[in-house]
């Protein structure tokens, strides 16, 4: 076999599994159909509805703060239900909520509480959806290729980034704001039918996690004991705050330190998005996950947010930020990975929604701030410190893991033999999980009294981050 198609297998090593090649096809539709949306509703709101620049952050914040405050609820739930069927329910839902928004715009009733009250639903359906489609991964392709799987859906969700708002600024112009809502529920169909062809019997299932009192608080605890997930936890959610705000720093970077119009912004988040996709099929065809390579890649990113902030010209600054793309999605499908193979299967949704949190959930907290902050400085402020910030999280995680070198992660509980003088990088050993027998008298009792654990938040992204249709 040639050198080039050794590369390749290895880049594309999970498009190998029929199940996992439908959910790519399904989500490079309708996470195009998403961007459309977004860039859709900006405008339905600050054009159509003659809202202000207030009521666009306020729609975004309640898009996201169910995930910010009830994100733990919606990983539990993805443990206790099959993640198929929940992802069907969960999509079907979206695309309600979508088709809902796209038939109030194109017959004149919408209204900005409309826009309001449909963005909260869409929150509290990403609150389960996303940490379900997280922990679904693995169920896909199994646990050897889940950070292959991880890193090219990472690409197609950068991939779409470029193809949604392209699309939707050309339905905008041709037919109209409704399209984009209307052609993002048409979207959801092509996840749909990809969850609905699959072969389950191929899928790597788990029993679900039947009902039982603290389940919340277990996945918290369990969290927080367990070295690697609490290291890799705590430095995505600095990363979260700080950093990955992009939706707020980059425009603010073109408009007020560059002086330039949308043309500037335009190249700034292309340039962005190329990294994206580069380093994504970097790590795809290289991965090896661990908290040390995390760290490794953490100081990386770090240091490119301060390259960018100190950006002489604008080509300086679009050459950076493809660099600074690469290492961003290089982080964010490391320790997506990095959580994924160090938790139980039993814990797994619950681990996923922490994540989800951090980032998805960390948007109403440093949308805000940094923006706030910018007002006060300058652009190039926010840029160093969330550089500055990223790195400072990371640090200690590098010192910590040092000599554990790249040792990459296997199963919970066991780890690649090390080589002389190395300490392996152990993952937790399983923690026992309540199993009840589904005719207990316990487990309704016990139901009832769950309600109130779930309200605890995780330390709080956008963007793609992860964020799903």
């Amino acid at each position: 076999m040639s050198p080039l198609r050794a590369a390749a297998r290895r880049t594309f090593a999970a498009l190998s599994v029929r199940n996992f090649r439908l959910y790519m096809v399904g989500q490079i539709v309708s996470m195009s159909g998403t961007w459309m949306q977004s860039i859709a509703q900006v405008l339905l709101v600050l054009d159509r509805l003659h809202g202000t620049g207030f009521d666009v952050g306020l729609v975004l914040a309640l898009q996201f703060l169910p995930m910010l405050l009830f994100g733990t609820v919606g990983g539990l739930l993805a443990d206790r239900v099959d993640k198929r069927h929940m992802l069907l329910g969960t999509q079907s839902a979206a695309g309600v909520l979508a088709l809902t928004l796209g038939l109030l715009t194109l017959t004149g009733a919408v209204r900005l509480w409309h826009v309001y009250l449909l963005a909260t639903l869409l929150g509290l359906v990403t609150m389960i959806d996303n940490p379900t489609r997280q922990a679904f991964v693995s169920e896909m392709v199994g646990h050897r290729l889940v950070p292959n799987a991880v890193s090219l859906n990472s690409v197609v969700m950068n991939s779409a980034r470029v193809i949604g708002p392209a699309a939707g600024g050309a339905l905008i112009v041709t037919i109209g704001i409704s399209s984009c809502f209307l052609a993002n529920a048409a979207s959801y169909v092509a996840v749909l039918a990809a969850l609905l062809l699959m072969r389950t019997s191929e899928l790597e299932r788990h029993p679900p996690v039947l009902r039982a009192k603290g389940q919340v608080r277990d996945g918290l605890r369990y969290s927080w004991r367990t070295p690697v997930l609490r290291d890799t936890l705590l430095v995505v959610a600095v990363a979260g705050i700080f950093a990955f705000n992009f939706n707020v720093t980059l425009p603010l970077f073109a408009e007020v330190t560059f002086h330039g119009g949308a043309g500037t912004y335009a190249a700034f988040s292309s340039a962005l998005g190329l990294g994206a996709i580069v380093g994504g099929l970097l790590v795809a065809s290289r991965s090896r996950p661990s908290p040390s390579a995390l760290a490794a890649i953490g100081l990386s990113f770090g240091g490119m947010l301060a390259v960018v902030a100190i950006s002489p010209g604008e080509v300086f600054a679009v050459a950076a930020l493809v660099v600074m793309g690469a290492a961003m999605i290089a982080f964010t499908a490391t320790a997506n990975a990095t959580l994924q193979l160090s938790s139980e299967p039993t814990m797994r949704g619950r681990v996923m929604a922490l994540y989800a949190t951090a980032f998805l959930g960390s948007t109403p907290i440093g949308g805000p701030l940094v923006g706030g902050i910018s007002d006060i400085t300058n652009p190039r402020v926010v840029l160093l410190l969330g550089g500055a910030a990223t790195f400072a999280a990371c640090l200690p995680m590098a010192k910590r893991y040092r000599r554990a070198g790249w040792q990459p992660l296997t199963a919970p509980g066991r780890a690649e033999q090390p080589s002389d003088g190395e300490v392996p990088e152990m993952l937790p050993e399983p923690v026992p999980e309540p199993r009840l027998a589904p005719d207990s008298e316990d487990v309704q009792a016990c139901w009832e009294g769950d309600g109130h654990g779930g309200r605890v938040p995780a330390a709080g992204v956008g963007g793609l981050a992860a964020g799903g249709s």
